[in-house]
């Protein structure tokens, strides 16, 4: 087991091909290659936190969203936002998430509250 921290891309990909390998093996835990599995996955980690880090989704979207997984309508979004015409207000991006809607929201929708704040 050769391990050195992950600098350039090359260094990087040849990690995700190690442990992509090493995955399908299934090495079990304490073992040289489960040991080298995850040191790894690791280091694969912290690089990819550091050089592909990924912003906040948007509020509406992350509503939208999750109204597509759950197969929500508007009128199943009522509770959370208030009435038919303030939903699609929201949804269109012309009324802004308020206090309440966003604790609602979080509370029944298990929307993380800080994308849900993030519009505000």
């Amino acid at each position: 087991m050769n391990i050195r921290p992950l600098h350039t891309e090359a260094d990087y990909r040849h990690a995700l091909a190690t442990v992509a390998t090493l995955v399908d093996i299934d090495p079990a835990q304490g073992t040289p290659e489960g040991d080298e599995l995850e040191i790894l996955s690791i280091l694969v980690e912290r690089y990819e936190t550091e050089h592909f880090s990924m912003a906040a989704p948007d509020p509406i979207e992350a509503i939208k969203f999750r109204m597509e997984q759950q197969g929500l309508s508007v009128p199943d979004m009522q509770p959370y936002i208030g009435n038919a015409n303030r939903v699609y207000e929201v949804l269109a991006g012309k009324r802004a998430l308020s206090l309440a809607m966003i604790r609602r929201l979080h509370a029944g929708l298990h929307i993380p509250a800080e994308v849900l704040i993030g519009g505000c």
